[in-house]
């Protein structure tokens, strides 16, 4: 199941929007942090991957 970069920006953004509560103290910052990391990490590889050579076929 592939899913979009697209997505991943939207979630990346969900999570930078969860993370300003968390550096507001509404939200534990050591839960929104690793959940920022996440999204960032998986947006990132998610618009690299495309571009990887699959071999020849």
């Amino acid at each position: 199941m592939r899913i979009s970069p697209l997505i991943w920006l939207l979630i990346t953004t969900l999570a930078l929007v969860f993370n300003f509560l968390g550096l507001l103290r509404l939200v534990p910052i050591f839960i929104t942090m690793p959940i920022l990391f996440i999204a960032i990490y998986f947006t990132i590889f998610s618009f690299t991957h495309q571009k990887t050579f699959k071999g020849l076929r």
